[in-house]
């Protein structure tokens, strides 16, 4: 079989790619290993984390407007309906990535890649095995969850992500490895279904890549809704027993009997699992494949995007650098220029950041000013119950362009949205605070910041220069 363009992986990245290749008048093979497209972020990872973080937002919804005189009974959870819609949300987008793919003429190959050759490939799918030769190729072999060596990991009360995915019963007591942002998100899902939750971090923070500010009301919600929250701890220890999983902490913090753990610490490149040695291709010790703008590795013809390429490991990311290597293999003069990535955490309070975050501007010696707006004094945000909520920019201290910026509250993944634009734009704070926004709106606060800066808050007292 030969291709002009063969794109290994058929996740967010993969596919995106592939698509844009085809669309620009390129012959295209996708391999993929599993039966369906869509990859981890589509199947067991972020649209069915998604579907049930939804779930849990209802039911917590549900408790709070008690405040309001309207009660509900407690909730009746149907976990096998629970899983069954999760996965026919799943199931509707992958019927159309494959319609996709029809529509275009793309092949999709289902097997396990593996190199031969700078040209070809080995596909094999249990007892069969197919070479595909090609012009061009895009690694989009993704990632995979850390599993701890010294973990049992045999037993099925161990989970990684995907496990907790599969919705195998609420365990009374959870113990969470890892509070960064899959670790916190799956805790709000077990949280609301019913779980007691004790999460476990090495850091002196949650979502150690975030400012403080930015985590602080989500950590002042977590602390009363969970049952533990160490932090700057460390797992010494799992041990496998009838009862449950005994698991031994760094510190003081004494042995517990979980009836599961969840284990979160991070994922790794699948760099080394798809043979890219024998292409000649460059892979560090880590599993990632270094490229350069134009998404191209040390061999020519062949490219790589998505988690493969570096962090950070979003979907998001991956698309855009998808795009990219389909442009250029076509002719086009495309490169990486976007100035930020937006990361988000879909946690209760959701927590947004994009560009310079404060920690990184301290560090680098950037004269910065900071505009943040307390969702407390936001006639949206308290009219739906939530004050905890917080809105900051940062903006160029001479020029007022901003910097970067971030927001936690209700729907701040989608909010970030805007503050991306303005960044990209080559926005100031004043094109920010000029812009009328309308009222009342959780997206005003982004203005309200930019007026903290620029002195012209009414809602608040402005800020003493």
């Amino acid at each position: 079989m030969k291709t002009e363009v063969l794109v290994l992986g058929g996740g967010p990245g993969g596919y995106s790619a592939a698509f844009r290749a085809a669309d620009l008048g390129k012959q295209v093979t996708i391999v993929e290993r599993y039966p369906v497209l869509g990859g981890v972020c589509l199947n067991v990872g972020c649209i069915p984390s998604k579907t049930l973080l939804h779930a849990a937002q209802v039911i917590n919804e549900a408790k709070e407007v008690s405040s309001y005189g309207i009660s509900f009974d407690a909730p009746k959870i149907d976990l096998k309906k629970l899983k069954a819609t999760k996965d026919k949300v799943s199931k509707q987008l992958n019927t159309g990535l494959a319609g996709l793919a029809k529509q275009r003429n793309v092949t999709v190959v289902n097997g396990l890649g593996e190199f031969l050759s700078p040209t070809s490939i080995a596909v094999k799918n249990g007892e069969s095995s197919e070479t595909i030769e090609f012009e061009k190729a895009i690694i989009a072999v993704g990632s995979q969850a850390v599993k701890i060596p010294s973990f049992p990991n045999g037993d099925p009360r161990l989970m990684d992500s995907t496990d907790a995915l599969e919705l195998d019963g609420v365990p009374e007591k959870l113990l969470i490895i890892g509070g960064g942002i899959i670790g916190l998100e799956m805790a709000t899902v077990y949280n609301a279904l019913g779980s007691k939750i004790s999460i476990v971090e090495m850091q002196s923070q949650i979502i150690a890549g975030c400012d403080k500010d930015l985590v602080r009301p989500l950590m002042a919600k977590i602390k009363k809704d969970y049952e533990k929250i160490m932090l700057s701890t460390s797992v010494e220890g799992i041990e496998a027993l009838d009862e449950g999983l005994k698991v031994s902490f760094s510190g003081d913090n004494e042995d517990e009997v979980f009836d599961k753990v969840l284990v979160a610490v991070g994922r790794r490149p699948n760099g080394h699992l798809c043979a890219a040695d024998k292409a000649g291709i460059n892979v560090d010790e880590r599993g990632f494949i270094a490229v350069d703008k134009q998404q191209r590795t040390n061999v020519e013809n062949i490219y790589a995007i998505g988690d493969v390429v570096g962090n950070p490991m979003l979907a998001h990311k991956a698309v855009h650098e998808g795009k990219i290597a389909a442009e250029v293999i076509a002719g086009h003069k495309a490169q990486w220029q976007a100035l930020t990535i937006p990361s988000v955490a879909y946690t209760d309070p959701e927590v947004a950041w994009m560009g310079l975050t404060e920690n990184e501007a301290k560090a680098q010696g950037i004269d910065y000013e900071k505009g943040a707006f307390p969702w407390a004094a936001s006639g949206r945000s308290l009219s739906i119950g939530r004050k905890e909520g917080i809105t900051k920019i940062l903006s160029d201290k001479e020029t007022g362009r901003i910097l970067g910026a971030g927001m936690t509250g209700t729907n701040a993944g989608e909010l970030i949205a805007e503050a991306v634009l303005a960044l990209e734009m080559g926005a100031c704070v004043d094109d920010i605070a000029l812009t009328v926004h309308a009222h009342p709106t959780l997206a005003e606060t982004f203005a309200f910041a930019a007026e903290m800066i620029d002195g012209s808050i009414t809602d608040l007292m402005p800020p003493k220069r």
